[in-house]
């Protein structure tokens, strides 16, 4: 194990180097890469004109036929009927023709009257003879004159004549019975096939008047002359009504995903057709999903690298990043693994992958965000490889089933963190996913047995319990290989039964009582400035550990005993003192703890100079070094053992007075801070005047809340009572 642990250390060096950092990056896009490549390689498939096919053909993409397309356009645009409109102001017009016609009669029977009743007197009975028949000529010929060339071209002289040789009262009748019957037949359809027999229901309609035969003859000959076509065809409304039917054509596509062709069907024209679109006769490989590929993975890369360079550039960064790396990939080759049934018919494969697994191990080891993060990587990655041996396509439904496993694990271990929560945070998961997979299942709106029901309850608990299990057995591998101290260990660490705080406890029962309010002190410390609560407390619970080695020298174990150090001398006394700190830490690598608790026990006290010693050296007339009265260090590297430091020097300094007052405590607690950075003791580590500021404040509220004040009881005094 040590030669893996140096290993390890060797990897993390390489790591502190960009260069090495990219090449990891490579490797995982590399690793993606090839991972996927089989799910997204175009398939292409051997197929002639009118064979068998072999297997069942999906679509890999989802594209336009336009072929049929346009045959849909065209069969909607033949079904359209042309648009005839009826021009009713036609009807209008030859109404005023007739009564135009019938008016110009009219008007010249007058004028030939006035005319003749000027000569009266001057013709003789026979010229009269010849003047009403020249008369008539003349009317004719006036007439004609007055109407338009149309109308005298289409009309013979018969209709004329007759209208000119009656009387007013007979015009009168006769112009209203054609206006009238002209008008009713004209304010309906009259299309060119139908003008003929418009025309004939003028002349059954004016056959039957009361007129003469020669004037009926010549209203009959008016009226059909006056009835025409009234129906015209529309192109614009026509085209307006085919470019609507256009529109409302949908474009036909071949879906993703969708059957072209089953197994044994003939492959038709069209279905070559429909193959050919889909690209799946192409020689020629496409590189247009392994471009899409790359881009997704370019992304993930991104973000990741992104993430990580946020992160704080420390040994425990390049930790993060190799043991994400390693969970991401063992959870891909899983993945992988599980997608190889698919080709065995087992299409629901994707259900048993153990997706909480990873999730799980990121959150316990390394970080909730990256586990989020990892849990969507890991959605992304399956909807891919679980698409069912159909390129191009994503398989939502598994991604929604993995994103959805790995967020119930996350948030069932947010609060539960003892190794023991795991197998249950797995049979939660297992109800999630249970859950999940049914709500999927109704979406699908299809209809399922009672044998796939049981299948998924089946699968849903084995990829539950599954992640359970795998993260239970991986654990203890990552901790020990990384040295990895996660929420978990620590608190197995603060179980009062581990054999060092025992030891604690039995030996030096004064310095446990220390320990744990000194805990108490730097746990709510950190959280305020948001470090490692958990961390500094269990930190706290070992950190002087080293005083078992000679607990009575130690004023907190000093019961009804005399203070050895009063018949020591100043330079033997901070010996034995400072020794605690060196031999806590060794005590504690003897016994294989975690890296940061030993960094706690020999930083806590950094390279303070032991005041009392040094002082009462000097004051014996002794030649000494302050240098010779400090502790030899390190100083504190990191936020939660700075402010450790501090807690463990204030509750000593506040448990040492009487009675102490809110205000006394305040003052107690900022005059330590500034002594330990004029000291200069908080500068190796990260930790701002902000921060100290609000660890001062924090400090002072748990102690007020330790030490508040007590109501005094009087002294009961004891009385004989006497018997009477």
């Amino acid at each position: 194990m040590e030669k893996l642990q140096a290993h390890f250390t060797k990897v993390l060096n390489l790591l502190n180097i960009k260069l090495f950092r990219i090449l990891l990056f490579l490797t995982l896009g590399i690793i993606m890469f090839f991972a996927m490549y089989s799910n997204v390689k175009p398939e292409k498939l051997d197929l002639t004109l009118f064979s068998v096919a072999e297997q069942t053909i999906r679509s890999p993409i989802t594209i336009e036929d336009k072929v049929n397309t346009e045959r849909e356009k065209q069969e909607a645009v033949d079904q359209v009927q042309d648009v005839y409109i009826v021009k009713k102001e036609y009807a209008q017009n030859q109404v005023d023709l007739i009564t135009s016609i019938f008016d110009t009669v009219s008007e010249v029977n007058n004028e030939i009257k006035a005319e003749m009743n000027e000569k009266a007197n001057e013709e003789t009975a026979d010229s009269g003879q010849t003047t009403a028949a020249g008369t008539l000529d003349e009317k004719l010929k006036r007439l004609k004159d007055k109407l338009t060339e149309e109308v005298t071209k289409e009309l013979s002289d018969q209709p004329f004549t007759a209208m000119l040789q009656s009387s007013a009262n007979e015009l009168s009748i006769a112009k209203d019975l054609t206006v009238t019957a002209v008008n009713n037949v004209m304010s309906k359809r009259i299309p060119a096939d139908e003008v003929e027999n418009a025309k004939k229901r003028v002349e059954e309609e004016l056959k039957y008047t009361s007129l003469n035969s020669g004037l009926k003859n010549a209203i009959i000959t008016l009226g059909r002359f006056a009835v025409i076509q009234n129906e015209f065809y529309d192109p614009n409304a026509t085209e307006e009504l085919r470019q609507q039917a256009i529109d409302s054509v949908e474009p036909v596509k071949i879906l993703e995903g969708q059957i072209i062709v089953e197994e044994g069907k003939l492959i038709s024209r069209d279905v070559y057709e429909q193959l050919k679109l889909a690209g799946l006769l192409e020689s020629d490989s496409s590189f247009k999903p392994f471009a899409g590929l790359m881009m997704i993975i370019a992304i993930i890369l991104a973000a990741l690298f992104f993430i990580f360079d946020e992160m704080d550039r420390t040994e425990k960064r390049q930790k993060q990043l190799l043991i994400f790396s390693l969970i991401f990939v063992m959870a891909l080759f899983i993945m992988k693994l599980i997608s190889l049934f698919t080709e065995y018919g087992y299409s629901e494969a994707g259900y048993v992958f153990p997706a909480a697994m990873g999730a799980m191990l990121i959150k316990i080891l390394v970080d909730e965000r990256l586990a989020l993060f990892q849990t969507v990587i890991l959605g992304i990655c399956g909807s891919i490889i679980f698409n069912q041996g159909i390129a191009g396509t994503l398989n939502v439904m598994v991604a929604i089933y993995i994103v959805a496993s790995g967020l119930a694990g996350i948030i069932f271990l947010q609060k539960q963190n003892q190794r023991s929560k795991i197998l249950q945070a797995g049979l939660f998961v297992s109800v999630v996913n249970l859950l999940i997979i049914i709500s999927l299942v109704l979406l699908r709106n299809s209809q399922y047995s009672g044998l796939d029901y049981g299948f998924y309850v089946v699968v849903a608990f084995l990829s539950g319990i599954s992640s359970a299990v795998l993260t239970i057995g991986l654990l203890p591998f990552f901790e020990a290989g990384f040295g990895v101290l996660s929420t978990i260990k620590l608190i197995e660490l603060s179980n009062p039964n581990h054999p060092l705080l025992r030891k604690i406890l039995t030996e030096a029962p004064g310095t446990y009582h220390h320990s744990v309010m000194v805990a108490n002190l730097a746990e709510s410390a950190c959280e305020a400035i948001g470090g490692n609560g958990l961390l500094a407390r269990v930190g706290c619970y070992y950190h002087d550990i080293g005083k078992t080695k000679r607990p009575q020298f130690f004023i907190e174990n000093q019961m009804n005993i005399e203070n050895p150090h009063d018949k020591l001398p100043p330079l033997t006394s901070k010996n034995i003192i400072i020794a605690h700190a060196t031999d806590g830490a060794d005590m504690l690598r003897k016994h294989k703890m975690p890296k940061e608790i030993v960094d706690i026990a020999e930083q806590h006290h950094g390279t303070t100079l032991l005041k009392y010693f040094y002082h009462k050296a000097k004051q014996n007339g002794a030649d000494v070094k302050e240098a010779d009265f400090r502790y030899p260090g390190p100083k504190a590297k990191t936020k939660e053992i700075a402010v450790i430091g501090i807690a463990d020097s204030v509750e000593a300094a506040v448990r040492s007075m009487s009675r102490p007052t809110p205000e006394q405590i305040e003052g107690l607690v900022r005059n330590i801070i500034a002594d330990r950075l004029q000291d200069g003791q908080l500068s190796d580590c990260d930790i701002t005047l902000k921060e100290l500021e609000t660890v001062a404040f924090t400090l002072c509220e748990t102690l007020k809340g330790i030490f508040h004040s007590r109501i005094e009881y009087p002294e009961i005094t004891k009385q004989k009572v006497k018997q009477a």
